[in-house]
């Protein structure tokens, strides 16, 4: 090729590379339009746009939990021109100095970034600064929502939002710096599910910092994806009631549908308004109920661990009749020597020990269950091989272990084996003259209450429990989750159970039985109330419950800390409960009103713990 072809060639080659860069300049700035999203901070901002978070409805979609608009002062460093601060403050009700160094901390941050100056102004507040906003450039704001509590309910159960630390935000990429998250309850359990996902808006903006429209109509633009609604078994008539009736008590409320394992009510008291913990009041109110000594922020129907008392013999009585240490016929004398008793006649059956809740019976009991005689010559090792097979009958009751709850932070309780006896005593160093009170369920036996109302559910299905669950379905209330379907059956055989209703029926209905104020006109309730001693003070009373016995709609466990005997307290609290949700009525005011006006708490002050008799 000569070279003057080779001139046109490079000529043309030229000629079509500047083509080419002249299309692509064109396209870039006239047709497609990416190069101005991206010069975000000159006529177009970046916005964030939070997603409404899913609310929750009781069983009868009745609104637990709602959200309401608030807005977040946002702040870019870089935009912000000379300003009166002392007019700026006194809108947005700042003091100067705090003003100065949230500029400075978001300077610091990023001069291109927004950061939060002021969060969760109301709708109403904003609406009275917004109009002022062109004045101040580089400040602008941004809507998002806070939770509200129509009933003011259930604080413990459904927990908090609060703004998420520096470690989630650098373990979580979906977390930014001012985003809230949720805390305890099922806000926590189910945050992925709540929260949705935030999107991002382009907004063109004049040079009074008013905000004129879309940019490119949204082109850019990714919607936001709302969170998704929890429907649950939570019955809010009856979480009402068992907060009222526990006012001034501590101690706890658990019931469940025995048919499906959903919650239907959960208490703990004290408790607190959840409201308390919404908005910028949050952080203050957070540290007045951490320092309250009653402590309102413990829960404790998931995380306390009591002793049971008395209920815990009926554990005791399925498993001594399946291991046929005794028959449902047999007796035993009330021999106050072996531990102490109430008066009552000598029980000649099961079901008689029941109803009266004979406390030297089911010492006799655990005795046969721990001494097999398996191992006659060595006395410390046959009763580590019966309280071993003890110990794993009574774990497939649900006891000693977490239990498998949609709700954060519970506690299992702790049923002792040979293994933790050994860690306490030495391998080979005790027998059941050591461990004999766990018989009636002292000693170092603790359950939570929780347990006690799965506990309930197992004896009205005779013998089988689904976990307990509080959410029945999420996004539609027809989605009933799966995961809570698989049966669960106590390694007991059902034959037993009928023996252990008859007995927990007398213990309510029955002349001798304990817990006659459970009683409901109508309906059969069957129960075994307990009574726990307490170091510290008054014992603790306790009741666990179904209803009604021919067919179990009802499974309910109530925990009444320093109040006494377990017939006084829990079993009352228990009925009305009872009455509330099978017949959506109370019959009995006065009872409701004795409850409610009864300060357990004014009164441990002045309870003086008498000492044991030998």
């Amino acid at each position: 090729m000569n070279t003057e072809s080779r001139k046109y060639v490079l000529i043309a080659g030229v000629l079509f590379i500047s083509c080419v860069f002249i299309l692509r300049l064109f396209w870039i700035q006239v047709v497609d339009g990416k190069w101005q999203a991206a010069a975000a901070n000159m006529a177009e901002r970046k916005m964030t746009v939070f997603p409404s978070r899913g609310l929750i409805f009781d069983r009868n979609e009745k609104l637990l939990v709602a959200n309401t608009p608030v807005y977040d002062l946002m702040v870019v460093p870089k935009e912000v021109k000379p300003f009166d601060t002392l007019a700026f403050c006194a809108m947005i009700g700042v003091p100067v100095d705090d003003l100065r160094l949230r500029l400075a901390e978001a300077t610091k941050y990023s001069k291109y970034k927004p950061s939060v100056m002021e969060k969760q102004i109301p709708a109403d507040q904003f609406a009275a600064i917004s109009v002022h906003l062109h004045k101040y450039p580089g400040f602008y704001g941004q809507s998002r929502t806070l939770r509200t509590y129509p009933p003011h309910a259930a604080a413990h159960l459904l927990g908090y939002l609060s703004e998420v630390n520096a470690r989630k935000v650098e373990e979580d990429p979906y977390y930014k710096s001012g985003d809230v998250i949720g805390v305890g309850g099922l806000e926590s359990f189910y945050e992925p599910s709540l929260r949705g996902k935030r999107g991002v808006s382009y907004v063109l903006m004049d040079v009074h910092n008013n905000m004129k429209g879309s940019f490119k109509g949204g082109a850019y633009d990714t919607l936001a994806v709302e969170g998704s609604d929890l429907y649950t078994g939570i019955d809010l008539d009856m979480q009402l009631l068992g907060e009222k009736l526990m006012v001034n008590k501590k101690g706890s409320i658990v019931a469940l549908d025995p048919k499906t394992g959903e919650v239907l009510c959960l208490v703990s008291s004290p408790s607190y308004d959840p409201e308390l913990l919404v908005g910028r009041v949050r952080n203050t109110n957070y540290g007045v109920l951490q320092r309250d000594p009653i402590k309102p922020l413990f829960d404790r129907a998931l995380q306390a661990q009591y002793p049971p008392g008395s209920i815990f013999k009926i554990a005791q009585a399925l498993i001594a009749l399946d291991e046929g240490v005794i028959t449902t016929e047999t007796g035993f004398p009330c021999n106050k020597s072996l531990v102490g008793c109430h008066n009552h006649p000598s029980a000649g059956d099961i079901r008689q020990a029941i109803q009266m809740s004979c406390n030297p019976y089911f010492h006799q009991v655990f005795k046969r269950i721990v001494e097999r005689g398996e191992n006659p010559n060595n006395r410390f090792k046959d009763a580590a091989l019966g309280l071993a097979e003890w110990e794993k009958r009574m774990r497939s009751f649900g006891l000693g272990s977490r239990p498998a709850i949609d709700l954060p932070s519970v506690k299992g309780g702790n049923i002792p084996g040979p293994a933790y006896y050994d860690r306490k005593y030495g391998e080979a160093r005790w027998a059941f003259s050591t461990i004999y009170s766990v018989s009636i369920g002292q000693g170092e036996v603790l359950v939570a209450p929780l347990q006690m109302a799965n506990l309930a559910a197992i004896f009205a299905n005779k013998g089988w429990y689904y976990d307990p669950h509080v959410v029945r379905a999420i996004g539609d209330p027809d989605s009933v989750q799966t995961q809570y379907r698989d049966k669960h059956y106590v390694d007991v055989h059902a034959q037993w159970f009928d023996h252990i209703q008859e007995g927990m029926r007398r213990v309510v209905n029955e002349a001798g039985g304990t817990a006659r104020r459970a009683r409901i006109d109508g309906i059969t309730v069957c129960g075994k109330t307990g009574t726990a001693e307490n170091p510290h003070g008054q014992d603790h009373a306790v009741f666990i419950a179904f209803a009604p016995m021919e067919d179990p709609k009802i499974a309910i466990a109530v925990y009444v800390e320093n109040s006494g005997f377990g017939g006084t307290w829990a079993a009352p609290i228990a009925s009305l409960l009872m009455e509330q949700y099978l017949t959506d009525t109370i019959t009995r005011p006065e009872v409701v009103k004795k409850m409610e006006e009864a300060d357990l708490i004014s009164k441990e002050a002045t309870y003086v713990k008498k000492p044991k008799r030998k």
